[in-house]
């Protein structure tokens, strides 16, 4: 659904580490994503599918903990939340076909949220 909060990322440099971590707190489980980068998808106990996902920084930037929004259009957001005060920090606009779209941004008191679409 559209502008809302449908997936959450934590990101580190410490994969097993953080597994261990919120497995051990929340319960929550790990399985590898398909794909070309270290990604793992994180289910809740009881929950049908996966929630968030726990990405593999490799140190490449800091480590972070994120909400994702489903957005229809992620540069129409990009430049809608520019205008209202906020900055993009990172973006990834593919092109035709399937894909997924995505962005950084920090809203206007510096914090970083992630906006997406899955284009078809």
């Amino acid at each position: 659904m559209d502008n809302t909060v449908t997936w959450f990322e934590v990101a580190t440099d410490d994969p097993a580490g953080v597994e261990r971590f919120y497995g051990d707190l929340f319960g929550w489980t790990f399985a590898p994503a398909d794909g070309p980068i270290d990604y793992r998808t994180i289910s809740y106990p009881g929950g049908g599918q996966p929630a968030g996902g726990l990405y593999n920084t490799e140190g490449r930037f800091p480590n972070h903990a994120l909400f994702h929004v489903q957005v229809p259009d992620v540069a129409a957001a990009c430049a809608r939340s520019e205008s209202l005060g906020g900055k993009v920090v990172f973006q990834e606009i593919g092109g035709e076909g399937p894909g997924t779209d995505f962005a950084y941004v920090s809203d206007t008191s510096g914090n970083l949220f992630g906006i997406f679409h899955q284009r078809s």
